[in-house]
């Protein structure tokens, strides 16, 4: 059986799995037809890259391509506790739990168009470095930073000829060197939030005299904008404060800032509310994907088994597209036939019956 053929069956087994993913679970669900061993081996092959992705991915973007189109970037990480540290399942920071996790940290460039959401390339970071830090202890770390990453990943988008005119991401990705990657390098705009001990100019003049305040000292009324200047940065920006009630009824405050000086308050929210989309994809390539309920123990498994769970949620969405239910929907109709199937079964069994 091809390699193509078994990513077909691999990803599928991922969807309609409910426990943990094995050569051997999948190799018994197919009654013996492809083998334990070919399960293996296709694992254990060339690791598959972003490059692989795209082609995997490439008809389903064409179909709901926008000129208008976004690309969000961001992390996460796959927690794997469990599973044997190597280069990729390490220990990184988790920014949601303010702690360290262990497991695999992976970027992905999601194209957002139509309300469709694909991945279009990925990265794993490798912490392959060792060093010692001031105790003495011995420590991990990747020779290629996030930020090279994300420059890398949106070149790549750009010479696969995929549309778009923003790019989105949180304030880890907020750096001037980024911004100028976007607008200057690749002719794109952006909306990206600022912290709140960033630096801003209020006038060309303020820029080039080095009259510099925090965002969190300005002055300015929510949801209005205003043209600022960020250091290392030559080209104007529009600025606005966001207030929020957070869900514990406190209240949150975001300063986001674009490239595109034609956008209104409501435009740069809108655009920026996009970003969202991120989050029930990490969420479903972890829960509906089967992402992180492999055994598999080297690198290069690990990274074929991540692989097949990215092409799993394209399936997903694709069926989001066709069937206009979400992720989780679907996954309960196959848990809700599953648990079907195996009640038919158990009755067929003419279990014996309480007595009277």
């Amino acid at each position: 059986m091809k390699n193509q053929e078994l990513l077909d069956l691999y990803s599928d087994y991922l969807i309609s799995a409910f426990g943990a993913t094995t050569a051997t679970g999948l190799s018994q669900l197919l009654d013996g037809d492809v083998s334990h061993d070919q399960i293996t081996r296709f694992l254990a092959g060339a690791a598959r890259t972003s490059a692989d992705l795209w082609h995997i991915a490439k008809p389903a973007v064409r179909k709901v391509q926008s000129e208008k189109a976004a690309i969000i970037i961001d992390d996460s990480i796959a927690e794997k506790p469990f599973t044997d540290e190597n280069d990729i399942v390490c220990w990184h920071y988790d920014h949601s739990k303010q702690c360290q996790v262990k497991g695999i940290n992976f970027m992905t460039a999601l194209y957002h168009s139509q309300d469709v959401s694909l991945p279009v390339g990925f990265t794993l970071v490798a912490k392959t470095e060792v060093y010692f830090d001031k105790a003495g202890k011995a420590q991990r770390r990747s020779r290629v930073g996030k930020n090279e990453s994300y420059r890398a990943m949106l070149a790549q988008a750009v010479t696969n000829q995929i549309p778009f005119q923003y790019v989105l991401n949180d304030s880890w990705y907020s750096s001037a060197e980024n911004m100028r990657f976007v607008k200057e390098t690749l002719h794109k705009d952006f909306v990206m939030p600022l912290k709140a001990n960033r630096k801003i100019a209020l006038s060309l003049a303020d820029k080039l005299a080095g009259n510099y305040v925090r965002v969190d000292a300005l002055d300015i009324e929510p949801n209005t904008v205003r043209e600022i200047y960020l250091e290392s940065v030559a080209f104007p920006l529009l600025f606005m404060k966001q207030v929020f009630v957070n869900e514990d009824e406190s209240t949150g405050i975001q300063y986001l800032v674009t490239s595109d000086l034609t956008l209104t308050a409501a435009g740069i929210t809108t655009l920026y509310r996009t970003r969202w989309h991120v989050e029930p994809y990490h969420k479903s390539l972890k829960q509906n994907a089967s992402l992180a309920k492999s055994p598999t123990q080297t690198v290069r498994t690990q990274t074929n088994h991540f692989f097949a769970a990215l092409c799993g949620y394209i399936k997903l969405e694709r069926l989001k597209v066709a069937t206009k239910q979400n992720h989780f929907a679907m996954k309960r109709k196959l848990y809700l036939r599953a648990h079907q199937v195996a009640f038919d079964a158990l009755r067929q069994l003419a279990p014996i019956p309480f007595a009277a």
